[in-house]
């Protein structure tokens, strides 16, 4: 601020040479520090008291000049989410061409489709781990869009007019965003806390895509299930008492993570009902809710790369399990192909007859449908692998996004 302001005129260059030189070398009394906050509230008040201390007595008058509490505070969160989300771009980053390997590998891995928690249609897991990948992919593209709104100075005087500069307010606020290259806002935005809000929903959307894959792995790593496992090593996530257990401990933080956001995204949400020019309350609330929402989103983040770095893939369990079904995830396939004989409803009828005759008599479903019908069905073309519609064509086209990404 010194800086600008000197290059402007605004403070004498060589006070602002002073307030920089001494901003370098200041060693800040943490105790008084703390001290100040209980009495103040705030740290920058302490702070400005020390650094005047510190500098010249020539330029101690024009540390913090035309600058309020809240204009530092809320331009240090912005320098401080900067570098934030700058980690959390690179880890996303990293997460998504991972994903994008795991869903190539297993692009052709059989396994069953589930729907409210029972076998379905056959899919394969590389559509599965494409419709992880997919979320993220958006994630990342909301990030892109939402950092010029969020990574913007706070510059703005006690009510954000910058009276106190008379008519160079405009023009420190704009030097100063350049000093810290930092987007200038249309105006000042003490009490506007939409891009805040903004951020937190994308932390809660980030969050929530992990916790999505996390519930997935939780189901598919019980035991009866035994389709993937967090991790080879069988000493992770092991119990107190039963030396069987491999408790899939990753994906439960991962998911409470999760749930934690969604809990602290309404406290962000309510920081936006400032009063009037400056409000009382709601920073204090921003403080405690936003800080905590970084922290989980990285730790989540960091987390999920593990995961998908060191996922066990069970391929053979994947089939058993899809085979135990005897055929039955192939009843929509058989529905249609009746339909080249007979009209919809009829076929739909016969279909329904067949599937519960399989189940009362515990055969495959197509052994029963060759007794049952007597046409010339295409019976080759009615396996699993046969009937994953456009699964390839989706695939393809998420992995291609992904690498796009991955060469930015």
């Amino acid at each position: 601020l010194a800086r600008a302001q000197g290059k402007l005129g605004v403070i004498p260059l060589k006070a602002a040479d002073a307030i920089d030189n001494a901003t370098r070398t200041l060693e800040v009394d943490v105790e008084r520090l703390k001290a100040g906050i209980q009495n103040d509230g705030f740290p920058v008040i302490e702070l400005v008291r020390q650094l005047r201390e510190h500098v010249a007595n020539n330029a101690a008058d024009f540390v913090h000049f035309g600058a309020t509490t809240q204009d530092i505070l809320d331009t240090a969160r912005v320098l401080q989410l900067r570098a934030a989300l700058k980690n959390m771009r690179q880890v996303l980053k990293r997460l998504i061409a991972c994903l994008a390997v795991l869903a190539q590998q297993h692009q052709h891995t059989l396994m069953s489709g589930r729907t409210h928690t029972q076998v379905a249609l056959p899919i394969t897991f590389g559509f599965k781990v494409a419709s992880w990948l997919v979320p993220l992919i958006r994630d990342y593209t909301r990030l892109q869009e939402l950092e010029p709104r969020l990574l913007v100075v706070q510059f703005g005087g006690a009510v954000g007019t910058l009276a106190a500069l008379g008519d160079k307010g405009f023009e420190v606020s704009s030097a100063l965003a350049a000093e810290l290259d930092l987007n200038m806002p249309l105006m000042p935005w003490h009490t506007q806390r939409d891009s805040i809000a903004e951020l937190a929903g994308w932390l809660c959307l980030v969050s929530g895509s992990l916790g999505k894959i996390a519930q997935d792995v939780l189901l598919l790593a019980q035991s009866e299930i035994a389709e993937v496992r967090e991790s080879a090593d069988a000493s992770r996530g092991g119990s107190s008492t039963m030396p069987q257990k491999t408790n899939p401990i990753t994906s439960e933080f991962i998911l409470t993570a999760a749930r934690m956001n969604t809990n602290l995204l309404s406290g962000v949400f309510q920081t936006m009902l400032h009063e009037h020019e400056r409000g009382t309350h709601s920073m204090q609330l921003e403080w405690l809710t936003l800080g905590q929402m970084i922290g989980l989103t990285s730790g989540v983040l960091q987390k999920s790369v593990f995961l998908c770095q060191n996922m066990v893939v069970n391929q053979e369990k994947m089939l058993e399990n899809l085979q135990a079904t005897k055929g039955l995830m192939l009843s929509e396939a058989l529905s249609f192909a009746l339909t080249n004989f007979m009209d919809r409803t009829s076929a739909k009828k016969l279909c329904a007859e067949i599937v519960q005759e399989a189940l009362n008599s515990q055969r495959h479903l197509l052994e029963v449908a060759k007794e049952r019908v007597g046409l010339k069905l295409d019976w080759e073309n009615l396996t699993e692998k046969n009937n994953l519609g456009s699964s390839d064509v989706f695939i393809a086209r998420v992995i291609k996004e992904a690498q796009r990404i991955e060469n930015e």
